[in-house]
């Protein structure tokens, strides 16, 4: 019998990528979203039936304790990857109550399934989708799974909530759950909404004269910014330990947005000066520090490294932007 995997937000960018990966190792794939007839939906069920896969999709928000037992009883995984989130940092000052039951509240929730069923002779492992974002600003540099969490945001403050209650069922209860702090990771995938993604449509927009100017926020930030089709072999591999353990996923390597900037709007041969603008409105409350992760101890754990270099990564979504803005045009 193949391996049952549950992917909680498998619409998203890391769900679809991890869908892909779990399908070419043999596995049967379910997973959550919010909306069943959405457009990121439509794109996950593109991407697995060009491989020959299809995803059993159910419909759940996972807010309510009675529809995630249930729901876990149906699908009776063997893994599960808890990647739904309410995932934009500057959307948690907005709504930081309904941020923290998303991101701790549904974790929670998880857990006391995963728990209750366990009690029944199920074995389920459980993988959580920490966040670099946790650091908030560092006491140190790079940050390691030692380093202490100051978050800086509500987004940072219920992922450091949604850790801890991981740690606690995993020592407490026996649950084989563990957490990857995962540092910024992107690619053609990304929503529109993140920085990294406004940047490389932009570029691709304004080099196909659809636009002139690219608007943002604080340009003096950066991070450590990797590929999520690595990353979510990371988390594939974390869940096939002996024993389960938090590890920070980087690529160790810091690039600042105007990095970001130079070398995508260098692909389409324009100087970024030229059209990015910055509006003091769009900036955070409160920044993060310099976070840049150490990953020794997965190289070391799990034999993982990154694949993909920041200019590659960089290229990769531009030029996919390319193709998406003429194909629309």
């Amino acid at each position: 019998m193949p391996r049952r995997a549950l992917i909680t937000g498998v619409t998203g960018q890391d769900g679809s990528y991890l869908a892909e990966l779990l399908l070419d190792k043999g596995y049967e794939v379910q997973g959550t979203t919010r909306n069943v007839d959405s457009e990121s939906t439509r794109g996950l069920h593109r991407l697995v039936s060009e491989r020959g896969g299809t995803v059993r999709l159910h419909e759940s928000s996972l807010q309510n304790d009675d529809e995630v037992t249930l729901l876990l009883d149906e699908v009776a995984p063997d893994e599960i990857y808890h990647l739904a989130a309410q995932s934009h940092v500057g959307l948690s000052f907005e709504k930081p109550l309904e941020t923290l039951d998303a991101n701790a509240g549904v974790t929670l929730r998880l857990l006391e399934a995963v728990r209750t069923l366990q009690g029944r002779g199920r074995d389920i492992r459980f993988f959580h989708a920490a966040s670099s974002e946790m650091f908030g600003r560092p006491t140190e540099s790079p940050q390691t799974e030692r380093t202490p969490f100051v978050p800086r945001n509500p987004y940072a403050t219920s992922k450091v909530c949604a850790f801890h209650l991981v740690a606690n069922y995993r020592e407490t209860h026996g649950l084989y759950a563990c957490s990857g702090i995962l540092f910024n990771h992107e690619s053609p995938r990304r929503p529109e909404r993140f920085v990294t993604r406004k940047v490389t449509l932009a570029a691709a927009r304004i080099a196909a004269g659809l636009q002139e100017t690219l608007t943002l926020g604080n340009l003096d930030i950066g991070r450590d910014w990797g590929f999520a089709g690595d990353y979510v072999d990371a988390m594939w591999r974390m869940l096939h330990q002996e024993q389960p353990t938090d590890l920070v996923i980087a690529t160790g390597r810091w690039h600042s947005l105007e990095e970001f900037l130079e070398r995508a709007f260098r692909r389409v041969n324009l100087d970024w000066r030229d059209h990015v603008r910055q509006d003091p409105a769009l900036m955070r409350p409160a920044e993060s520090g310099r976070l840049v992760g150490d990953a020794s101890l997965a190289r070391e754990r799990l034999g993982w490294q990154p694949t993909t270099t920041f200019e590659e990564l960089v290229d990769r979504m531009v030029d996919a932007d390319m193709q998406w803005v003429v194909g629309r045009s």
